[in-house]
């Protein structure tokens, strides 16, 4: 092609899979808002639920509190917290593997 043309075929492309990333990110971005990872303590206390945004959505005691020291509570409550912000990003990671995988960047780009 001569130097100062226009490949509009090479435009139509690029503006089609712009379109397409477009979706794929919403769809992504849906995704990340409603599947949801569950993940449990350690001592297996603690139970936390959480999107893969990171959005915690419940927590549950799988066990009686009466006969538990306070802080070993505490700690059960941390532990769990902190595996279910691994495993929100672990989630997030898949689904944008997923999402994307097909993807690839224009030749010439």
């Amino acid at each position: 092609m001569p130097r100062g043309e226009i490949d509009e075929a090479w435009i139509e492309e690029a503006v089609r899979r712009y379109r397409r990333i477009e979706t794929l990110q919403a769809e992504f971005d849906q995704a990340v808002a409603t599947v949801e990872v569950t993940i449990r303590s350690p001592d297996g206390l603690v139970e936390v639920v959480v999107t893969a945004d990171g959005r915690i959505t419940d927590v549950r005691f799988l066990g009686s509190l009466h006969q538990r020291n306070p802080r070993d509570v505490a700690g059960s409550v941390r532990a769990a917290v902190t595996a279910a912000a691994d495993a929100a990003q672990w989630a997030r990671e898949k689904l944008h593997n997923e999402t994307f995988a097909a993807y690839r960047p224009l030749a010439g780009a």
